[in-house]
């Protein structure tokens, strides 16, 4: 099984002022202790013993390459109709579908690259394509450094280098149900998010987001976003139209002015009683989004209501009052009520006891590799948001940073696993455009972009390879590529049922507003499992 770390995921580490190690400065004297200024007023000599200038008017030793000093990110609003553009969607058994498309990714230099090869990077972190692939993209200036195309991926990086991939991306499908827009006042767009669409672009999902939905389907974009919701939740969205109306509503978050209300149907006969759960919690991995109750945590606080039980499941009302990642959901699990569809903390990964009252007697890294094995083995990856490589990987440290909660109870972070992106793969073909990504698009928009996890198969096809049938017929140029494995596989469809968690964003209130959604149809009392 290949790993999927993505050179567009390396792009969270982005260091506006460049990485550590060796700086390519733009005033250095040169040996003749002439300024800069000075020798580019002279006309450069052919003769042989002149040395090369780069772009940036320092003289080049032999074999040295010339690094541009990094641009700084743009830090405001950019999705627009460009970007909208650039795939078109089709309907197909219940889910909304997206053609493949073309696609660059930019990420500088990491820390820990620099000395190191191209081809030395590709093998130790990008995992998701064979070394093959990438000479033969390479071969045919897919990969490009500082602009330049690479043919040879034995060049070594140095600080500040730009790394550019145009690549074929294919999203999955998310479930077909149309966007309902509840709030459109012009300072608030709340709209009822359906199970499946995350909120912003991320991971392998673009067009296929909230965001992305609302731009390209109605025509609505510079939406600054309130609160986050999980990918597989549905429910009430809050987007503000301003940049006054984010900051007043930030404020609200700040002060915890807000209210928010869920339901969930959770396995088993929840207490009649109200329950109050006031245990920590620790996240795991901001990169996988993994969490768990610890006493070293942060502190947290749910209220618990049980509206109605059916003899098997219970549905439970919700009153998140902190905004830790995944908060109600690991709260139920520490309470022995996981949500019944919940494919993380509800799987018998975490033990016998499930991680009720806070028991597995697994580690961190066991505990993930566990989760990937039983999803694998299910033929189920795609619901979990964590990577494929993720029992590769070492868990890293416990939480010690200062960010704010700024999400629900449970919704991610901005540095849950819903924050990333794709594998590399290819160009367009001649005559395309690709359409770019600038560093606020790549980083800002998902604030960070860890490792993503892919249900795909590195493996190659033999002879014509086909193609999930498109029922319009219209295919767009573009839609394949003679380089993209993704291109030679067909996948089964998920389930409507396998894209929806049971719980839902029901009211989201202020001091002087206050949106509600209707309760989904699992959430009705006389609602039953038919499997």
């Amino acid at each position: 099984m290949h790993s999927n770390l993505t050179m567009a995921e390396q792009a969270a580490d982005v260091n506006d002022g460049g990485l550590p190690g060796e700086k390519v400065t733009a005033t250095e004297t040169t040996e003749t202790g002439k300024r800069k200024s000075e020798e580019q007023e002279q006309p450069e000599s052919k003769t042989r013993g002149k040395r090369r200038r780069g772009a940036g008017g320092k003289k080049l030793r032999p074999g040295e390459r010339y690094i541009p000093p990094p641009q700084k990110r743009n830090s405001g609003v950019s999705f627009s109709e460009e970007h909208f553009k650039e795939t078109s969607y089709y309907f197909e058994g219940g889910l909304r579908k997206v053609h493949p498309y073309y696609f660059e990714f930019k990420t500088y230099c990491k820390g820990r690259w620099i000395g190191k090869t191209l081809l030395e990077v590709f093998k130790s972190e990008f995992r998701a394509e064979s070394i093959d692939y990438y000479q033969k993209a390479a071969k045919e200036g897919r990969i490009r450094l500082n602009d330049q195309p690479m043919e040879d991926l034995s060049v070594v990086l140095r600080n500040n280098d730009h790394m550019k991939n145009t690549v074929h991306r294919h999203e999955p499908p998310v479930v077909g149900k149309p966007l309902e827009v509840l709030v459109d006042d012009g300072e608030v767009l709340v709209v009822d998010k359906p199970a499946s669409i995350p909120v912003h672009p991320c991971g392998r999902f673009r067009h296929n987001t909230v965001i992305f939905i609302l731009g390209k389907e109605r025509g609505i974009s510079e939406l600054h976003t309130v609160h986050r919701l999980d990918r597989l939740t549905s429910g009430v969205l809050l987007f503000a139209r301003t940049l006054e109306t984010s900051q007043k509503l930030d404020q609200l978050v700040r002060d915890r002015q807000l209210e928010k209300e869920y339901v969930c149907r959770v396995e088993g006969e929840f207490p009649k009683e109200e329950v109050i759960c006031e245990q920590p919690i620790l996240v795991v991995s901001f990169k996988i989004g993994l969490c768990r109750v610890d006493p070293k945590g942060k502190e947290c606080r749910t209220v618990f209501q049980r509206l109605n039980f059916n003899g098997k499941t219970s549905v439970v009302r919700c009153l998140p009052l902190t905004g830790r990642t995944h908060q109600i959901r690991v709260h139920l699990q520490y309470l022995g009520f996981p949500i019944l569809n919940d494919p993380i903390y509800g799987s018998s990964a975490w033990g016998p006891h499930r991680g009720k009252g806070g028991l597995f007697e697994k580690s961190d890294q066991e505990l993930l590799q566990a989760l990937v094995e039983e999803h694998r083995s299910q033929e189920s990856l795609h619901l979990l948001d964590i990577p494929d490589d993720a029992c590769e990987q070492a868990p890293e440290q416990h939480e010690t940073s200062t960010k704010t909660d700024k999400s629900d109870g449970a919704s991610e972070t901005k540095t849950s696993s819903e924050c990333q992106q794709p594998h590399i793969n290819s160009a367009p073909p001649a005559g395309s455009s690709s359409s770019r990504m600038t560093a606020n698009e790549a980083t800002g928009s998902c604030a960070d972009m860890s490792t993503h996890m892919s249900d795909k198969s590195p493996a190659e096809t033999n002879g014509s390879p086909t193609e999930a049938a498109d029922p319009s017929g219209t295919a767009p140029p573009g839609s394949r590529d003679h380089l993209c494995s993704e291109c030679g596989l067909v996948r089964p469809d998920p389930t409507k049922k396998e894209l929806t968690m049971y719980l839902h964003a029901l009211r989201y209130k202020g001091p002087d507003f206050e949106y509600t959604t209707r309760l989904p149809d699992w959430a009705t009392e006389e609602w039953v499992d038919t499997d």
